[in-house]
């Protein structure tokens, strides 16, 4: 496979360079989490030093992901058009600054806005991250460093949750906010003096009526068409939300899952479920190896591979849900663990490979849009309103019909890939 006509990055950055700062954007992601759910082990203390009810609670949860819909999009362009590595130490701080904010709060209102703020300070990481590994490694490796990068959601969410606890029955809920903050801080100030590579101008090669022009300025509807002329890109937005549908269906459900229909106790069916999620940790570096091994051979593999996992976590799940009990179902749905994360790191590289190397984080801020709003935000309704008209064991069966539907968006996508791949335009990345 000629692997110039995915990417010529011409990259002048050496790979100690490129691991170094692979290492300080996984501690600020890492951090970014540990910060973003906290407050999950924290909330009781305040609640009961406040006396808050627990839509009030849930609220200090979701207004996190709300900020970071709002402003995920118009941070994505000011990384784009002006700097990966400015934007996220700024942004850094600002969810630094958010956090320690937090602990000096003396009301509900106050604390609701400053989790308000780590949102907007968290709303570009993902998309400038992203766009920034598209730059630090070649094709053949992007995959698996996007599952590698990825590692740090699960361990930052089981590192935030348990260490929250553990700080504030110790010292009290105020100095879990402020003393998780320090690293981030540290590290957002390290990353202001990595390299990065120059803004990517926004131009395309002249068509047939244009020869001789080589290079045109791109406008703002060849933007547009940039976007709606790349089937693949689009399929693969789409194809993110019921996975994302069903990843946080099982994070929120699957404890009263286990505790209705196994007759465990809430605590036991956490940890269950805990052991199901925490096999992220395998599935994301696993699936970003595997889909870079077939990558070489096969460019359609970039989404054939998403659609094989997906289509795969249907069957563990139906299996699971609806034909087994007890440990067997247990066993399976840790296949299901596996499998839930496993689609990832190909799916974000292909939103970074199928468009102008210049509109990178924008391109994934439109799927960090898509599956907050339309997966990760419905879920616990969806399945809620299932589970009061039907029945848990009911609510729960109807997942594998989103994945099956998943699987079949990837696979639609893969079909256009090579073709997207080929007419992206050819830029030489500079370093800085």
């Amino acid at each position: 496979m000629n692997h110039d006509a995915v990417a010529p990055e011409g990259s002048k950055l050496s790979t100690r360079s490129a691991y170094y700062i692979f290492t300080l954007l996984f501690l600020l992601y890492f951090f970014d989490y540990v910060d973003r759910t906290i407050v999950t082990s924290v909330a009781p203390f305040i609640r009961d030093e406040w006396g808050l009810t627990d839509m009030q609670s849930g609220l200090l949860m979701s207004v996190v992901y709300w900020s970071i819909v709002a402003f995920v999009f118009p941070v994505s362009i000011i990384v784009d058009r002006w700097s990966r590595k400015k934007t996220v130490g700024v942004m850094a701080l600002l969810w630094t600054f958010a956090m320690v904010a937090c602990a000096f709060t003396r009301s509900f209102p106050q604390l609701l806005m400053a989790r308000g703020a780590i949102g907007v300070g968290e709303a570009g990481y993902a998309p400038a991250g992203t766009a920034m590994l598209s730059g630090l490694f070649p094709p053949e490796k992007r995959s698996r460093m996007m599952g590698f990068w990825n590692i740090a959601i699960p361990l930052g969410t089981a590192v935030g949750i348990g260490l929250g606890g553990f700080i504030a029955t110790h010292w009290g809920w105020r100095h879990a906010f402020g003393l998780v903050a320090l690293p981030g801080a540290i590290v957002a100030i390290l990353f202001f003096f990595v390299k990065d590579y120059k803004t990517v101008e926004l131009v395309k090669t002249a068509g047939a009526n244009d020869t001789g022009k080589g290079k045109i300025q791109m406008s703002k509807m060849d933007i547009v068409r940039e976007f709606i002329h790349t089937p693949s890109l689009m399929l693969t937005n789409v194809g993110f939300i019921g996975c994302i549908f069903v990843n946080n269906a099982i994070i929120f459900w699957m404890p009263t899952y286990f505790h209705r229909t196994g007759g465990i106790s809430i605590s036991e069916a956490g940890v269950k479920t805990s052991m199901l999620m925490i096999l992220a940790l395998v599935g994301l570096p696993l699936g970003g190896w595997l889909a870079d091994m077939w990558f070489r051979k096969r460019v359609s593999a970039r989404l054939l591979f998403p659609a094989i996992t997906t289509a795969l976590n249907a069957v563990a799940i139906f299996i699971g849900i609806s034909l087994l009990t007890g440990q067997a179902q247990f066993l399976t749905l840790l296949l299901m663990g596996v499998l839930a994360s496993a689609f990832a790191p190909a799916a974000i590289t292909a939103t970074q490979e199928a468009i102008h190397p210049g509109l990178r984080a924008i391109s994934y801020s439109l799927c960090v849009v898509v599956q907050n709003l339309f997966g990760a935000s419905m879920a616990p309704i969806v399945i809620g309103k299932l589970s009061d008209l039907y029945g848990i064991q009911t609510a729960m069966s109807v997942l594998p019909v989103f994945l099956v539907a998943s699987a079949l968006v990837f696979f639609a996508g893969s079909l256009f890939y090579a073709r997207d791949l080929a007419k992206v335009e050819k830029v030489a990345l500079e370093w800085e």
